[in-house]
């Protein structure tokens, strides 16, 4: 009996009062919901939404957080992370952003990189994400960063079905101890290993191992010959191996190798054991097209709207111009 109005201002109080008290199962920290009414874009930030790099490859944020701690992670991502929050982007959101995107680039051959800091198969709605992404006409590549361990073999079959066309398999070591070492949490190494198996047979797999130095060094050639066995690189290479690099807020347990010897490494082991290591020359089909107007260039004073928290400490998002901006050493709220 109650009225209609009644009725939508006790449903949206609800959902302000869900929204403002959303948290993160894993690591039970504060989480932001971005949608199309929070007013907040999905450009100007690494943290989530969209990045247009001025080519083809559009990439696709859909969410932080991770189940893992890796020794190595560039974002300081897993359940001991020092981010203050997290975020979850609708998903209905990102895919009308994401058209209004690709329409602006007026480009045939879009590749979609879903491609979150953490574990994007932690998003609830990455099958219902990946099959709107394929009804986009532009849209010809959809592929997707994971760990594995979250995977199994009726999501594969979900994702193959709704128009997944890659995994990008983050898989450094078939050594347990080295692969738990490296993970900062216990690996389901038999698991990934079979799944790594499985995949082929749904869609294309690369196997991306990050090399540590100290860690993994005796990891690549074994996983380049287990890439090969089990199928992957039907349209792109089996294997492509990562260069550490360091980050101001990631974890860095180890120096770099310079670019130059990391490629003469992987030379070396090519050499001695008759296996491809380096694909430089296979670049994805990714070509340069437009890219959406940069609004601000250095030395602007902008005047901008704090709407949230980012995910280091002191740090508020605000918006300018539709995009987002990082304001460090913020002591100010919204």
């Amino acid at each position: 009996e109650t009225s209609d109005n009644k009725a939508q201002r006790r449903f949206n109080m609800l959902l302000s009062k869900g929204f403002i008290q959303l948290k993160n199962r894993l690591n039970n920290k504060n989480t932001i919901y971005i949608h199309k009414n929070s007013g907040i874009p999905l450009m100007g930030t690494n943290y989530f939404g969209l990045i247009d790099r001025g080519t083809n490859l559009i990439e696709i944020k859909p969410i932080t957080s991770c189940n893992l701690g890796c020794i190595y992670c560039s974002v300081d991502e897993g359940p001991l992370s020092r981010r203050v929050v997290d975020f979850v982007v609708e998903k209905d959101y990102l895919i009308e952003e994401l058209k209004n995107l690709v329409d602006y680039k007026q480009e045939d051959n879009i590749d979609a990189h879903i491609n979150a800091q953490g574990e994007p198969s932690l998003y609830a709605n990455m099958v219902d994400l990946v099959a709107d992404i394929a009804k986009i006409p532009q849209v010809k590549c959809i592929s997707i960063d994971t760990n594995g361990t979250l995977l199994n073999k009726q999501l594969i079959d979900d994702l193959a079905d709704a128009g997944l066309t890659r995994i990008n398999l983050s898989l450094n070591a078939l050594d347990q101890e080295i692969a738990d070492k490296m993970a900062g949490f216990p690996y389901n190494l038999k698991k990934v290993m079979a799944l790594a198996e499985y995949i082929p047979k749904k869609m294309d797999l690369i196997i991306v191992p990050v090399w540590l130095p100290g860690y993994n060094d005796n990891e690549l050639v074994k996983l380049a010959k287990f890439a090969q066995e089990v199928g992957a690189g039907k349209n792109c290479p089996p294997i492509g191996i990562q260069n550490f690099l360091p980050y101001r807020f990631g974890r860095n347990p180890v120096k770099p190798l310079a670019m130059d010897v990391f490629y003469k490494e992987l030379l070396d082991l090519e050499q001695k054991n008759g296996i491809k290591l380096i694909n430089k020359e296979y670049m994805f089909k990714i070509k340069k097209c437009k890219e959406l107007p940069k609004p601000f260039k250095k030395g602007d004073i902008v005047k901008a709207e704090l709407v949230c928290p980012g995910r280091l400490n002191k740090e508020m998002l605000a918006v300018s111009n539709n995009r987002l901006i990082s304001v460090p050493n913020c002591y100010k709220s919204q």
